[in-house]
């Protein structure tokens, strides 16, 4: 570690700073005010985002993994001198665990469950099923698609991992069995797949990924899990798909529009389940967030890469 004292601001004054103003210190920097310092660890939004930053600053850490409302408001285009990071890979545990959560819900027909008021076993038994031997398909395997493969692979699933470059998923408790495939070829993949997790960004690129042609060409027992955003998939052909019964169902942690609105046919169709972006909650998210800013204040402080650098060129 670099002996020269490297002074780092951290802002807004609201949430309570204190865990980040930790991460500062045991990242091997020294807080400063934002005028002095060489870097800013920010955990608000970009609407309070300062208008100007000291030609001092170099680097800056954003508090979110997707970072769509960043470019939207133009605080990238702004700051062209300064590299951003994002949170991304921060929160991928709770996410994962949530993916997962809404996939066992939906394949194991929990909503029917938690609705009936009687014993309909019969009823039941036709529609429960296992992810064992079945293909689960991650659109987007970063962050959370790496924590999600090892939490699968002891159910028995089989899985696919979608990223943009194709390049082998790797990381602890990731089988060599996992086939990656790159996103180019994501066409390939509905068909072949039993159920599919979207945990990709959010850009131009990738709005509405998931649309109607997509999915008509999953199975009718398919559930498709959404946990990254709405925007990802059209809503009105998912709800098309659902009340037909071209799909199984669907688990939304995320939607278009968000919030979703009361009254919206997500909330009584019976095999969608809707939870309201809450797979990565406040008391969870500033820890992990904290624990993401002292590896890479560390990283900055020795001059190494840092992680989860944002590319303008990509819009994440």
């Amino acid at each position: 570690m670099s002996d020269t004292v490297v002074p780092i601001a951290v802002g807004p004054s609201r949430p309570d700073p204190t865990l980040l103003v930790k991460a500062v210190g045991e990242g091997g920097a020294t807080l400063s005010d934002l005028a002095e310092a060489r870097a800013l660890i920010w955990a608000g939004g970009p609407g309070e985002f300062p208008d100007e930053l000291p030609a001092s600053i170099e680097w800056v850490q954003l508090p979110a993994a997707g970072v769509e409302d960043w470019f939207t408001a133009g605080i990238l285009a702004r700051h062209p001198q300064v590299r951003f990071t994002s949170a991304a890979g921060a929160f991928a545990n709770s996410v994962a665990e949530h993916a997962l959560m809404l996939l066992l819900a939906g394949v194991r027909y929990l909503p029917e469950h938690l609705r009936a008021a009687s014993w309909r076993q019969q009823d039941f038994f036709p529609h429960v099923g296992t992810l064992r031997g079945k293909t689960v398909t991650i659109v987007g395997a970063g962050g959370i698609g790496r924590a999600l493969i090892p939490l699968l692979v002891p159910l028995g699933a089989q899985i696919i991992a979608v990223n943009r470059s194709g390049r082998p998923v790797t990381g602890p408790g990731i089988p060599d069995s996992v086939e990656t495939v790159p996103a180019e070829q994501l066409g390939k993949i509905w068909s072949r797949t039993d159920h599919v997790v979207i945990a990709a960004p959010a850009t131009a690129a990738t709005r509405h990924l998931v649309g109607a042609e997509e999915l008509a060409r999953l199975k009718p027992s398919s559930w498709i899990i959404n946990v990254a955003r709405g925007s990802l998939i059209d809503t009105d052909a998912l709800v098309a798909a659902l009340a037909s019964g071209a799909i199984a169902g669907a688990g939304l942690d995320v939607t278009e529009p968000e919030p979703l609105p009361d009254g919206h046919p997500l909330w009584v169709l019976p095999n969608a389940i809707v939870t309201p972006h809450d797979s990565n909650p406040p008391q969870l998210r500033l820890a992990a967030f904290a624990d993401h800013v002292a590896a890479n204040v560390s990283r900055f402080v020795e001059g190494r890469e840092l992680l989860a650098p944002v590319d303008p060129a990509r819009g994440y």
